[in-house]
């Protein structure tokens, strides 16, 4: 295989559109078509690819093309660089005409509250900025920041193995609530604990989030074995839904995610104190990153909803 640097030098977007096309359309002739190429033309242009990169990308059969697996590998990349492109294009034209920009953010699941507030106003304030709001884990969060799909993140930077990575900034601290379906015989004591829950079906967060490890800390420091067979989700919304359907388990959830689920009677909040806070979660950046016009606003709300101004202010100017 070419070195990366020979790769830069040697691949043209044209290259690019045709891994995609080729891929979407199964045959050379379709293909060249939708590029605005001749069919000798496409194939030239393939077999470029192939020997700069030093693999076989389609299969050919007598049905037409087969994606190989490196195909398909390059494929997703010539899609991601395609759409980078576009967002570069749409940022690029937005900033000429003296509009926003564009934004994309992460968020775990209890800052969604918080970042919804933040977000609401940045609408109100600059309504051309084109926003992507990505709700996922920390760890995938950190990921697509690594990678620069994302331009800050509200997580737990801690959870990757390099906190060193990144320049981040405590923002809140959560408060864990149990939860249920309103029905839930539970919902009749006053009072409870987790030995009361001890023989309760669970839903709660995969194994090493750290919730999940909050919550394991807190049975064994009952000296109360973890239940068993729970059922396993980082999804707010799967977790509703499957109280919706179940009136017998509880689930884990942190009090700023599940107050509006709550709130609305769709949930209970049963009467049990969980002596443990999870770790507060962060706006995170990556180290060394330049900040987008965009990207600075949105710290600036989230500062100003989470009472952060000041500290928020002396966070970016260190950048």
């Amino acid at each position: 295989m070419s070195t990366l640097t020979s790769i830069i030098s040697r691949l043209r977007m044209r290259h690019l559109r045709l891994l995609i096309a080729l891929h979407e359309h199964g045959t050379v002739q379709k293909a060249a078509e939708s590029v605005a190429l001749t069919q000798p033309g496409a194939t030239k242009a393939l077999n470029e690819i192939e020997a700069m990169l030093g693999v076989q990308l389609f299969q050919r059969t007598h049905k037409g093309l087969e994606t190989t697996d490196m195909g398909l590998c390059a494929v997703r990349y010539a899609r991601l660089i395609n759409t980078d492109l576009a967002h570069f294009h749409e940022e690029l034209e937005s900033m000429q005409q003296g509009r926003g920009g564009r934004l994309a953010v992460g968020l775990i699941m209890g800052a969604v509250p918080l970042i919804s507030a933040a977000l609401s106003r940045i609408r109100s304030l600059q309504p051309a900025i084109s926003i992507e709001v990505v709700e996922d884990t920390s760890a995938r969060l950190l990921n697509l920041l690594d990678r620069g799909r994302l331009d800050a993140a509200i997580c737990r930077s801690r959870v990757n193995q390099r906190p060193h990575l990144y320049t981040s900034l405590d923002i809140h601290e959560e408060e864990l609530a149990v939860i249920c379906h309103p029905d839930n015989p539970l919902t009749r004591h006053s009072a409870l604990t987790l030995a009361d829950l001890s023989d309760t079906s669970w839903i709660v967060y995969p194994a090493n989030m750290p919730m999940r490890l909050l919550l394991e800390r807190e049975f064994h420091e009952a000296k109360i074995p973890f239940p068993l067979y729970p059922i396993e989700t980082a999804s707010a919304f799967t977790s509703i839904s499957m109280l919706g359907h179940d009136r017998e388990s509880v689930a884990l959830m942190s009090v700023d995610a599940s107050k509006p689920f709550v709130d609305a009677g769709m949930v209970y909040r049963l009467p049990i104190q969980l002596h443990s806070r999870s770790e507060p979660y962060e706006l995170v950046t990556r180290k060394g990153a330049s900040l987008s016009p965009a990207t600075q606003l949105f710290m600036r709300e989230v500062a100003l909803v989470g009472n952060l101004h000041a500290d928020v202010e002396a966070y970016i100017e260190s950048l």
